[in-house]
């Protein structure tokens, strides 16, 4: 399931950069390719856990 984000990431970015460097450019073809970007982005950045949250708690009980 992790590679899918990885091809999605992958694909979309391939798909957005040869949609610009086409002889005609493809306004379709660009979205597509930034919607695949984005949701490859997206479902990566939801498995990554926020430990910001105890690291902070940690540092204002020290600090009083």
């Amino acid at each position: 399931m992790k590679y899918l984000n990885y091809l999605l990431i992958i694909i979309g970015s391939l798909v957005a950069f040869y949609s610009e460097t086409g002889t005609g450019k493809n306004e379709y073809m660009l979205i597509g390719g930034v919607a695949l970007l984005m949701i490859g982005i997206y479902r990566i950045s939801k498995t990554i856990t926020s430990n910001n949250d105890k690291d902070d708690t940690e540092d204002i009980s020290k600090n009083e």
